[in-house]
């Protein structure tokens, strides 16, 4: 799949390196390029990153070159890794557009963004993409179990490239659920010590 002299040249075409030699960070990729360049599969690493995500935002485009970006979430992991190279989710029933369905069927090529909030993190995700409709096997082993959703279809996504951004700009936001966790934990706390205070008080 990978036709490329270094993988990052999948986002690294000769117009951007145009434009990096002329602002002036092409030495500094030159040298990222030459060092290793960005992954080509799945590491541990970057499966521990994807298994606790609870959304991400996929770009698809369509035969025009006309991107679209979609929002997809579920619980936590819900986007698995079935070995080094193949991504896939279940792709729960929604409002029925079918957009990336329709561009995926023109043009495979799909990016992926997941952020980490809290961490101030953020990974991207080059590949090619292929709609699945008929295997109810693989359905099963992708619905996240007591999870309400309808399942529409299985996207399947062979990668080609990753690669993880710096903090810098990302806000600091947290998941409420957790929040809501550590509140909890943090008043049972208090409950806890204001009993413990009470019955020093009354020795």
């Amino acid at each position: 799949m990978n036709k490329f002299e270094y993988i990052s040249d999948v986002a690294f075409t000769p117009a951007v390196k145009t434009i990096q030699e002329r602002k002036g960070s092409r030495h500094a990729y030159a040298r990222m390029e030459q060092n290793g360049s960005w992954e080509s599969i799945i590491t541990p690493e970057l499966e521990n990153y994807i298994a606790v995500q609870a959304s991400f935002y996929m770009a698809t485009v369509n035969a025009d070159g006309q991107p679209y970006i979609q929002h997809r979430g579920g619980p936590a992991g819900f986007l698995k890794v079935l070995d080094a190279h193949t991504l896939a989710f279940a792709d729960f029933s929604g409002n029925k557009q079918f957009i990336s369905q329709g561009n995926l069927s023109e043009n495979p090529k799909v990016h992926l963004f997941l952020m980490d909030y809290a961490n101030r993190q953020r990974i991207k995700i080059w590949g090619e993409a292929k709609v699945i409709e008929d295997d109810v096997a693989l359905l099963q082993k992708l619905m996240p179990q007591g999870y309400a959703a309808k399942p529409e279809q299985i996207i399947v996504i062979k990668l080609i490239a990753w690669d993880a951004n710096c903090p810098q700009h990302i806000p600091v936001r947290f998941d409420g659920a957790k929040v809501k966790n550590a509140l909890d934990e943090k008043d049972a706390r208090i409950r806890a010590l204001e009993t413990e205070i009470a019955s020093l008080r009354q020795k």
